[in-house]
């Protein structure tokens, strides 16, 4: 029966890769799959009949796998062992008493493994020993290390950048450079193993039923004197006690649900501080946070309570002079930059939802009266002085949803662009948002007024918005110091900018891209590429993963089926493939610079997505959704877009792991010292196994002057610790849940750094939900 059994399970799997491989065959890909087909119907039809040859026909089969596995990826362990999960097993059966004593031999012994099941023998062995070659060697990863500091980088200016102590966390990345940098060298790569849990704090905000899927506890919790300040997904601010973790007081703004929305996240607070205290004054401190349902909220730091004096009983409506008023249709869901007393802020909008949004307008409002001084809008950028009454901006321009930075010495503010909507087809973009999609814009503190602007993507049909904070930092050169910008990119570049003028301090080149946009639109002939990228390489057939070799030849026959001709392939009603996706090597979380050693710290993550183009008939028909706020449906354009992960018919991905490295850089130079996979698939595998694959990560990550990084954003729920030098990881710590957050660092009252991090899941990325900030320090 044994033998009846394995033979009708090779039939069966003969026959699905008989089907599968002359579909992959038909549409252009490897022969590879049929010709195993052959192998195991062959395989089980001498099983059937009990013929020692089905052991000859078997070792054929393993031998030809391994050698065309070996071709096509090396010595890879993760991507041999799909092509090994089923073949291996099976010829290790195949020699077991139970097959090869009833394929015509008497009595099973000496003679059993001679004759027909030498060869078998051979195959398995050369199998185990090339599994056993790939597990002891790892072809992922660069290790190196990073040179010393320069005796010229500005190790002085760094303590004292923005006037915050070197104590405290003021802003999202620290200071308004964002470079979330901390000069504080307590914790090294000697000691950072002894780390343990000081306090642990439940800040009670939880997922509601009538929540959007993207409800996401991404906050960087800003240090001030004694007090920690943080806000959740619902928009509550909270003050912690810095040494204890004491709750002290906490606002609610009570921001009403909505099912318009798409986002539900706060990432940060804005930080302001009168420069002419006045004793017993209430709100000479402020802290700012914009809402979900479009306000800026002052509050005071000492209570908690709203700054009257501020705007409207403390609060300025963002959808003030707004085009296209719609309810949960646009908000911030990051914090202001606070320069020259001045609170500048952009917003959201909904992705694709129709082609008449919200203005992307960037605006700035005095930091104690709350009065408009300027508004830069995409669609009218000469006209800065404040808008008349009744008046609108213009309507669906390129907005910023992420985190800016500024320069206060050079009087401008660095101002990161996403891309108007519709993303994936711009037929009807106006020769304005040509300019400014997917760009970073440099505007005058003062006036609003445009500085420079470089864009990282033309004519951007693929949603890659500039995502992250840019980092400002001093760069030594040849030339002698530079003030430069340090800006990660959706794409994998990181471009090095001189933030004074816009003009690269590493090099940029434009390469052709793929040409053939859908009707009505055009794809741009070149697209920019930074001397200091992670961008992945094209995409083969041998780059192709699944569990198993059959979820591999289904991943083979999506990609064959969708257009392709690497980054920037535009979308199509056929279906493109889009590599990297709009998930991005680098999004929101952005990187983190050591001015001192010039580096930069990073963590590229890679996912691919297949975007598909759906002729609309209609403004009315939903084609890609089926509740509000409609994403993805574009109304008023020619198409709707379909947006999936390229992922096998069991949810992983078809591309080959790792998935996510972290990864040390010489920002002098752009070279690369190291880089290392980085994070299990303990909490994304069906059954939790730890092992190391490199996961995606979504989040940024902190380095100090000790020498050491911290990130949390792994799929995985771990908080770790790393060597700046070499990048190995020296420490870890589990999470309760999620850390799709940026930790922070800081000292105590008591003179202890401590290293915080929030834990609470994000929404479309799965993770488990929570409510946890935990803070870690040494021993006393």
């Amino acid at each position: 029966m044994t033998v009846v059994i394995s033979a009708i399970l090779c039939i069966i799997l003969g026959l699905a890769l008989a089907v599968g491989g002359w579909k992959v065959i038909a549409l252009g890909g490897t022969w590879y799959f049929a010709i195993l087909a052959v192998g195991f119907l062959l395989t089980g039809a001498l099983l059937l009949a009990r013929r020692r040859a089905a052991l000859w026909v078997y070792s054929l089969v393993m031998l030809g796998a391994l050698g065309w596995a070996i071709h096509e990826v090396g010595f890879d362990w993760w991507q041999l062992a799909p092509r090994a999960s089923i073949i291996g097993p099976l010829g290790l059966w195949f020699l077991t008493p139970w097959i090869a004593q009833r394929l015509g031999w008497q009595h099973f012994g000496a003679r059993a493994w001679g004759g027909s099941a030498i060869p078998l023998m051979i195959a398995v062995a050369l199998w185990g020993a090339t599994a056993l070659h790939a597990l002891t060697s790892d072809s992922s990863d660069i290790k190196g290390m990073l040179p010393p500091p320069l005796a010229a980088a500005p190790a002085a200016e760094v303590n004292t950048a923005d006037n915050v102590p070197a104590s405290d966390w003021h802003a999202y990345g620290r200071t308004q450079h964002g470079t979330r940098y901390s000069p504080l060298a307590q914790i090294t790569p000697s000691n950072v193993e002894r780390l343990e849990k000081v306090w642990h704090y439940h800040t009670g905000d939880m997922r509601r039923p009538s929540d959007p899927n993207e409800t996401t506890y991404e906050v960087t919790p800003l240090k001030i004197d004694d007090s920690l300040f943080i806000c959740t997904p619902h928009n509550f601010v909270i003050a912690l006690d810095a040494e204890t973790g004491e709750e002290r007081w906490r606002f609610d703004p009570e921001v009403p649900d909505s099912t318009n929305r798409q986002h539900l996240t706060c990432r940060g607070l804005s930080y302001h501080t009168s420069e002419t205290p006045v004793e017993g004054q209430a709100c000479q401190q402020r802290l700012f946070m914009p809402t979900a349902d479009a306000r800026l909220i002052a509050l005071d730091p000492e209570t908690g309570k709203v700054c009257e004096s501020f705007g409207e009983n403390g609060a300025v409506n963002l959808w003030k002079n707004m085009p296209n008023v719609t309810e949960g249709f646009y908000y911030s869901t990051s914090p202001p930059v606070v320069a020259n007393d001045l609170v500048i802020v952009g917003g959201a909008v909904n992705d694709n939802v129709s082609t008449t949004e919200p203005s992307g307008v960037i605006r700035a409002y005095d930091a104690t009266t709350g009065e408009l001084k300027w508004n830069w809008d995409p669609g009218n950028p000469e006209q800065t002085a404040p808008i008349a009454p009744g008046e609108t901006y213009s309507e669906s321009t390129p907005n910023s949803w992420s985190i800016s930075s500024a320069d206060e010495e050079l009087g401008l503010v660095f101002v990161p662009m996403g891309n108007q909507v519709p993303d994936q087809w711009g037929g009807n973009r106006s020769e304005n948002s040509e300019r400014f999609s997917s760009s970073i814009v440099a505007l005058d503190l003062e006036t609003g007024q445009l500085r420079w602007v470089f864009q990282t993507v033309h004519h951007d049909l693929w949603d890659m918005d500039v995502p992250a904070q840019p980092s400002l930092v001093d760069i030594q050169t040849e030339s002698g110091m530079v003030p430069a910008l340090v800006q990660p990119t959706k794409q994998g570049d990181i471009y090095v900018l001189d933030r004074r003028t816009g003009e690269p301090v590493l090099p940029v080149r434009e390469v052709p891209a793929p040409q053939g946009a859908a009707k009505g639109d055009y794809a741009a002939a070149t697209q920019p590429v930074s001397a200091l990228s992670y961008e992945p390489p094209k995409l083969q057939d041998s780059d192709l993963w699944g569990a198993t070799f059959i979820d591999q030849m289904m991943c083979h026959i999506q990609f064959n089926s969708l257009r392709y001709e690497g980054r920037y392939t535009p979308p199509s009603t056929q279906g493109s493939l889009v590599y990297p996706g709009n998930f991005g090597v680098f999004n929101w979380g952005g990187v983190a610079v050591d001015p001192v050693r010039q580096m930069v710290f990073s963590a590229p993550s890679y996912l691919a997505f297949t975007s598909t183009l759906i002729p609309r008939e209609n403004d009315e028909k939903a084609y890609v959704s089926d509740s509000e706020p409609h994403l993805n449906e574009n109304f008023g354009a020619p198409f709707a877009v379909d947006l999936k992960p390229f992922v096998s018919p069991i949810g992983l991905p078809c591309t080959a792991p790792p998935w996510g490295y972290v990864a040390g850089a010489d920002l002098r130079t752009g070279k690369t010292h190291w880089l290392r996979k980085n994070g299990t698939v303990r909490d994304r595998a069906p059954v939790p196994l730890p092992f190391e694959m490199g996961v995606p990560s979504l989040g940024g990550p902190v380095i100090t002057a000790g020498g050491v990084a911290f990130l949390s954003s792994t799929l995985d729920y771990y908080v770790r610790a790393y060597d700046v030098t070499t990048g190995k990881q020296l420490w870890r710590a589990r999470l309760p849940a999620g850390g799709q957050a940026t930790p922070m660092t800081y000292q105590s009252r008591s003179g202890r750094q401590m290293v915080v991090v929030v834990a609470g899941g994000h929404g479309s990325l799965g993770t488990k939900a929570g409510d946890s900030v935990i803070a870690y320090a040494l021993p006393r």
